[in-house]
């Protein structure tokens, strides 16, 4: 085959193992992110970024800003969710077509923000402290426009600190000897769809419930009005009688571990002895059901032992559980064992979303990036809560980022129409359309005049 018409070799890429192929680069028309125009249209259906617009504030006067704060919190939450966690890639990302459209206004028919705008606005604009207040509120709004298209039945609240390790000298920093690192230590409240509730930076060395009043009080001020049943777990850590009264205060039913000690043990005895007969060759299950008062509670509350005895082993396995639910210990036990699923949102956000990618020097700073981190997880998991096609119904935040967002587009403008031709791959156009379906099913119905 000979060369297209108008094409000659001198000058242009060539590969040896077949050379009729020509590569050709695009930047300006071509996109490796084809699939973010659905979050662009799950985030206009919702109006997400519109509840962020009655928050945040410029900290830049008059009316010659190339970008409006919106657009470039869109630039900020759809670069982290499409894999790009640094401001560096925003030189290459400002040309984009794909993100030029989903950030909107001048953006569109220019190009997006450049590596120093983004980088102005995410450690000058954003860390001020009204606009850290408002990042922090912004993931709990923006669930709550979720639930108003979909309101829940109830609410199970799952809190759980984690770590993400820090390279140099970092404002709050420390070593933490349980993980053995330098770090920072995060906790996060998630309910029961996955979504990030409410999540706080923190200092390496703190504990792990320390600074809980700060985060959780906002997220139960948030359900207090609303007529639902309301549910709360949390590992040993939060063990903590305030925290007791708090959720007793506002109705909340809870499952809490509690660390083992003489008395709790002393309570189950009669469970500690091996049982008698020749040991089986399953798990031998018991559990105990007690009133208990320990010194630094107001009052008796309601503890569940379960006590395991393994084949194999000399000592059984026990854990005890401090609760206000009324149902039995077996049930209460299989209800507090599914918070771990809080331990899995933290996996997915640490690699879909690489929170754990904060390599600014002040703790300002990179609250700010966790908080953008945040919104980021948030819109991905709420494209996972929607009514989506049963071939998608296995798919991970990590599948949606490689198989739905890396959709190769180019783009064609018009007087009139801008149009993307996607690359059916992993995602064919009956797909597309099918998931572009189900969020505008998410489209509060209008008011009746």
């Amino acid at each position: 085959m000979g060369h297209p018409k108008g094409a000659g070799e001198t000058g242009n890429i060539r590969l040896g193992f077949d050379r009729r192929v020509r590569p050709e680069f695009h930047g300006s028309k071509i996109s490796s992110d084809g699939g973010l125009l659905l979050f662009g249209e799950l985030d206009e259906v919702l109006g997400l970024h519109d509840i962020a617009g009655g928050l945040l504030r410029a900290t830049r006067t008059g009316h010659n800003r190339l970008h409006s704060l919106i657009g470039l919190l869109r630039q900020s939450v759809f670069g982290r969710l499409a894999g790009y966690d640094d401001v560096n890639d925003a030189d290459r990302l400002a040309f984009d077509p794909v993100m030029r459209q989903v950030v909107g206004g001048r953006a569109v028919d220019a190009k997006a923000a450049s590596a120093s705008q983004m980088g102005r606005f995410e450690t000058e604009v954003l860390a001020t402290t009204d606009n850290r207040a408002a990042l922090a509120d912004l993931s709990g709004q923006w669930i709550d426009r979720v639930h108003s298209a979909t309101p829940p039945k109830w609410v199970t609240l799952d809190m759980d600190s984690s770590v993400s390790p820090t390279h140099g000298v970092q404002e709050g920093t420390a070593w933490n000897g349980h993980f053995g690192c330098m770090c920072y230590r995060p906790l996060f409240v998630f309910n029961q769809f996955g979504h990030l509730e409410r999540c706080a930076l923190r200092p390496g060395n703190v504990r792990s419930a320390d600074g809980w009043e700060e985060v959780l009080k906002p997220v139960i001020a948030r359900y207090a009005e609303r007529h639902l049943m309301r549910f709360f777990r949390g590992d040993a850590a939060f063990a903590i009688p305030d925290l007791y009264e708090t959720l007793e205060a506002e109705g909340y039913f809870y499952a809490i571990r509690l660390r083992a000690n003489r008395v709790l043990q002393g309570k189950v005895a009669h469970l500690l002895k091996r049982p008698l007969g020749r040991p089986p060759n399953r798990v031998q299950r018991f559990y105990g059901d007690f009133d208990c008062q320990a010194a630094s509670w107001d009052k008796p509350r309601r503890v569940i032992a379960k006590v395991e005895w393994h084949p194999g082993e000399l000592s059984p396995r026990v854990g005890f559980l401090v609760t206000n639910l009324p149902m039995d210990p077996d049930w209460i036990i299989h209800f507090y064992n599914q918070r771990g699923t809080a331990e899995q949102h933290i996996k997915k956000g640490k690699q879909a979303i690489n929170w754990t990618r904060l390599s600014c020097k002040s703790m300002a700073q990179n609250e700010v990036r966790l908080q953008l981190h945040a919104l980021a997880y948030n819109l991905g998991v709420f494209l996972q809560g929607t009514d989506l096609p049963q071939e998608m119904a296995d798919w991970s935040l990590t599948s949606l980022q490689t198989r739905l967002i890396k959709i190769g587009a180019r783009v064609v403008r018009h007087a009139r129409a801008i149009t993307f031709q996607l690359a059916e791959v992993a995602v064919s156009g009956d797909l597309f359309n099918r998931i572009l379906k189900a969020i505008h099913r998410l489209r509060a119905p209008p008011v009746p005049t």
